[in-house]
């Protein structure tokens, strides 16, 4: 009995690890599908590259000059008292 409940058991479990590769295999896209999706993607295009590195260059100057100041940002702007 505990042989017979070993194979069904084994057998389920390899019949589910089928099914979930099947159901995978279908969902995927082919290789040509895969190919005009990274045509498609931001880092294809040169210009948005360039766009993208000039903007993360200006976040990061931000955030340094932020980081040199005494202020507290989070908390608004403490300028000089009028």
């Amino acid at each position: 009995m505990s042989g017979m409940r070993l194979i069904l058991s084994s057998s389920a479990l390899i019949a589910c690890a089928g099914l979930g590769y099947g159901m995978w295999s279908m969902i995927s896209p082919g290789e040509e599908r895969r190919k005009e999706m990274l045509k498609n993607l931001p880092e294809s295009n040169p210009v948005r590259m360039e766009e993208t590195r000039q903007r993360n260059a200006m976040v990061m100057q931000v955030l340094k000059e932020a980081a040199e100041t005494g202020d507290n940002l989070a908390r608004g702007y403490s300028g000089p008292a009028k």
